[in-house]
């Protein structure tokens, strides 16, 4: 399997004598595969052992995701706030969220680190960069000017952390979980950053209060400050975490366990220069690739201007941030149940995708047609819009960990990390563009709420098509008996 693309030293196992695979078992065909794995000696012990402390490496990698997406969006949700406090405008409010996007550019580099150097390094790097960032955001200054450019600079160095903790799950999962975890690890891991940007949505209302447009010169002047002291209570308890989070990794992030959890783990993968022909010539890969970058990059674009949406069929901007918020937190839990199920019922990834995809493709139909109600003559309430948005966000972003254990099964032996880091920037990028596109038609955005259906239903096909493997699972199973 994949003997062709590279070098007598890649095809090389990590594991000792006797401790796995014959030399190579892991790049031939699975006919080979299975024929190395008869041939083993009966008294070999597993190549598979895990140990309790990946549960704390995962807890450690979930929760600086988690940190990253909350101080991502810190500022969307207490932008009227902001505006008050530190004088930013409509424009200065965009690119803070944007920053998020923008730290993707140089994902390629974080994923040469994460092949070359490992876990730890890596981690550490991207930890380190979400401490400078939020301590940027925390030097008291009086002059607003330079202090709206620290705060540009720090949510851009918070957006450099993005690349890591949204790609390296799959990479985590492989390298610390036996075969039955590896999808729920992967789950976890993924949707935590996810679930610290819906988070915002509470941590910063409830800490800072709104401004007061109708309050005399004098109390404005004092509101201003009380919402400036609030502002950055928030912005000095990120830094705090942030700290406690990297003092914690630097003083426990093991790049590997003793042994490896399975055989994939143990085996070598390809270079960082064969990995990308391996993925630029696979049109399984490219097709799987589509599937999700397209939806998941529509379905952002469309989050962040919901608000804007929703404002012609009269519903407020805090109602529009509790759909997303519970949108995210659905997608959450169902992810990672779905994951579970997936551990437990091996080789259904592709079933899982066609069911949520399904359901993605009705509600977002359903949210559709009813904003149009006064040609469809569908019943618009709140309760209709809650429960479409939801389920929409409730079925896309449960995806996302199950493409992510898919992508990796499909190109095996390619490092995890840049596999996932490819999609994930293609994802971005379907998003930035439609985000330039809006820029031009702003004042109408009824052809946007087409755009979701019509990408979901895309998906759907192409998942349809998609003839699925599991190469890394059956190196797994097979070989290791």
């Amino acid at each position: 399997m994949g003997s062709g693309w590279s070098s007598e030293e890649e095809r090389q196992p990590l594991l000792g004598p006797g401790l796995g695979p014959a030399p190579g078992a892991a790049w031939r065909s699975r006919g080979e595969a299975a024929a190395a794995a008869v041939v083993l000696p009966a008294a070999a012990p597993s190549p598979g052992r895990v140990y309790g402390r990946r549960w704390l490496v995962l807890l450690l990698f979930s929760l600086l995701g988690f940190v990253q997406g909350l101080v991502w969006n810190t500022w969307g949700p207490i932008q009227n706030s902001a505006r008050q406090a530190y004088g930013f405008s409509s424009w200065d409010i965009a690119l803070l969220v944007l920053w998020g996007p923008i730290g993707f550019m140089p994902c390629f580099a974080f994923m040469w680190l994460l092949d070359k150097r490992g876990l730890r390094i890596t981690v550490l790097l991207t930890s380190f960069l979400m401490v400078l960032g939020t301590g940027l955001r925390c030097i008291p200054i009086s002059d607003l000017m330079l202090k709206r450019r620290l705060i540009h600079a720090g949510q851009l160095l918070n957006g450099l952390a993005g690349p890591t903790v949204m790609n390296a799950a799959p990479f985590l999962s492989t390298t610390w979980f036996s075969a039955d975890e590896r999808a729920t690890a992967t789950a976890i891991a993924s949707m935590l950053s996810y679930l610290g940007g819906a988070c915002a949505f509470l941590v910063g209302p409830l800490v800072v209060p709104a401004p007061n447009g109708t309050a005399p010169l004098l109390a404005s002047e004092n509101s201003r400050a009380h919402i400036k002291d609030r502002i950055e209570t928030v912005l000095y308890a990120e830094f705090g975490v942030v700290c406690l989070l990297f003092s914690a990794t630097l003083a426990y992030f093991p790049p590997r366990p003793p042994l490896p959890p399975s055989v994939a783990a143990a085996s070598q993968r390809l270079s960082y220069r064969r990995s990308f022909c391996r993925l630029l010539s696979n049109l399984r890969f490219l097709m799987i690739a589509l599937a999700y970058a397209i939806p998941l990059g529509v379905f952002a674009g469309w989050s962040g201007v919901l608000d804007l949406i929703l404002t012609p069929v009269h519903v407020s901007q805090v109602d529009a941030g509790w759909i997303g918020f519970w949108s995210i937190v659905g997608g959450c839990v169902v992810g990672i149940a779905m994951a579970r199920f997936a551990d437990f019922i091996r080789g259904m990834l592709k079933l899982i995708l066609l069911l949520l995809f399904s359901g993605a493709t009705l509600s977002s139909t359903w949210f559709t047609l009813t904003c149009l109600n006064s040609i469809t003559h569908l019943p618009l309430t709140t309760v209709t819009l809650y429960a479409s948005c939801i389920l929409l966000g409730v079925f896309l972003n449960s995806s996302i960990p199950i493409f992510f254990e898919l992508f990796v099964e499909t190109v095996y032996p390619v490092p995890e990390g840049i596999t996932c880091g490819v999609v994930t920037f293609l994802s971005n990028m379907f998003m930035g563009v439609l985000l330039f596109f809006l820029t031009f038609y702003h004042t109408e955005l009824s052809w946007f709420n087409w755009c979701l259906p019509g990408s979901c239903l895309l998906s759907l096909l192409l998942i349809l098509c998609f003839r699925e493997s599991y190469d890394r699972l059956y190196l797994d199973v097979v070989v290791s008996v």
